[in-house]
């Protein structure tokens, strides 16, 4: 009796401490806060550069990167990385760089692409075929806490490689990872501990026991400021699902602005915290032939007209063509090339202004009308994308775009032959997106990116 009379005057304070460490644990996940680089931050481009730079990107991104569903050992891994130097064919994919430290004592740099496609994150170690990166390789040598993950570890047979298996000598783990757009990375799974710098307080997250790959042979299209992929995918190795949060959030800052944008794992409590407009939510799709992010977009909507496409027209099929991905890693949004061309008959019958015909190779047949400055301002219809429970009502900077060279442009293209649309970066700024994994929706609010 005198037993379960203290067990039950223990009761709250159990209680109480079990409250306490969940508290806790969410806090520290709400308060894992990370900048991101926009990969043309700085780098001196004009507008109109800029605007050519995207277009080039999200043109070839949609060349290169989809592969239709089945195709290859593994055709659901269908991103690559971030920028390339020069404007054209060459220089496209991902436009997010994430940065943080691996290893102990002296945590060493990486520079990984934000990939919301992909699972696996990795950097390059132990260069035998490697590109050229603006920082030393990661040497796991020099880390007292780096150790190889086994060959007989699940992760390893169950981590979605293209090819997993154990190395000659020690049973560590062998892997191949393969994207959509022929670039391939080859190395071994390792496990350290992550530091990660949170701005602005500049405080330090130190995450041990993380995951990686060590990229030893890496081939493909990849840029001169990254060092590897961080897959932010629903794959048990993707950042989130190693560090158990249920959601992750971005959201971009003005693009031409170039200042760092705030990335969240474990979103704030107060998503209302420089809201400028109405939280929505729309539920993701879940396509099993792929591991991105899907919506379900109903129709557009330009100024007065609805474009008379119903939501077949940007619907998923069961084969695991078509529907509407939100991606981090393109520029522009693109819809098929049916829709697009009812998009630009909308945009021309409402705009007062004539067409400028003369960059359309130059903008990859972005539409741009002839403006000059003092008509820069000028009312354009507005841009409503219709998901499934929601309005994503754009403002006017997220999808049309002012250069002295071009006049007023609007930033969405076609997405060719290719039958699945997909919402851009761009159409992403001043807006805190978060990706609710537990709830499986996508909730997005307006926002001063530049004040979270």
């Amino acid at each position: 009796m005198m037993k379960d009379m203290i067990a039950l005057q223990l009761l709250p304070c159990v209680l109480f401490l079990t409250v306490l460490l969940a508290m806790s644990a969410t806090s520290h996940a709400a308060a894992l806060r990370l900048d991101l680089t926009h990969v043309d931050s700085g780098r001196g481009f004009t507008k109109g550069e800029l605007l050519r730079r995207m277009a080039a990107r999200s043109r070839a991104r949609i060349d290169s990167r989809w592969s239709p569903p089945g195709r290859g050992a593994n055709a659901h891994a269908v991103t690559a990385p971030v920028a390339r130097g020069t404007v054209g064919k060459e220089d496209f994919n991902s436009e997010y760089l994430i940065h943080f430290s691996i290893g102990t004592p002296r945590p060493q740099r990486v520079a990984l692409t934000l990939d919301t496609g992909s699972d696996l994150v990795w950097t390059q170690c132990f260069c035998q075929v490697c590109f050229p990166q603006p920082f030393p390789e990661l040497d796991t040598s020099a880390s007292g806490t780096a150790r190889g993950v086994s060959c007989f570890d699940p992760l390893c047979a169950q981590g979605s490689f293209s090819l997993s298996g154990c190395a000659v000598g020690d049973n560590s783990c062998m892997y191949t990872d393969s994207y959509g757009d022929n670039s391939v990375t080859t190395g071994k799974l390792y496990e350290d501990t992550f530091t990660f710098q949170q701005a602005p307080n500049g405080k330090a997250a130190v995450v041990p026991n993380l995951r990686f790959g060590c990229g030893m042979f890496n081939t493909g299209i990849f840029g001169s400021n990254e060092s590897g992929i961080a897959g932010f995918g629903r794959g048990a190795l993707s950042l989130p699902s190693q560090l158990k949060v249920g959601k992750f959030s971005h959201c971009f800052t003005t693009i031409v602005e170039s200042r760092p944008s705030p990335a969240f794992l474990g979103t704030p409590d107060n998503l209302q915290a420089q809201a400028t407009g109405r939280l929505q939510s729309t539920p993701l799709v879940r396509n099993p032939e792929s591991n991105h992010y899907y919506l379900s977009l109903k129709g557009i909507t330009v100024g007065k007209t609805r474009l008379p496409f119903d939501a077949s027209a940007f619907a998923l099929k069961g084969d695991g063509s078509g529907g509407t991905i939100i991606d981090s890693g393109s520029a522009l949004t693109s819809v098929p090339e049916a829709v697009y061309r009812s998009l630009v008959e909308a945009f021309e019958s409402q705009v007062p202004l004539p067409v400028n015909k003369n960059n359309t190779d130059e903008h990859e047949g972005l539409l741009c009308f002839t403006a000059s400055p003092k008509k820069k301002e000028i009312a354009m219809p507005k841009l409503i994308l219709h998901l499934e429970g929601a309005d994503w009502d754009l403002p006017r900077e997220n999808y049309v775009l002012y250069t002295e060279e071009d006049g007023l442009c609007v930033v969405i293209g076609s997405a060719g032959e290719d039958n699945r649309s997909l919402i851009g970066n761009f159409q992403q700024q001043n807006t805190h997106i978060v990706y609710d994994l537990e709830h499986n929706m996508l909730v997005f609010v307006p926002a001063r990116c530049d004040k979270l």
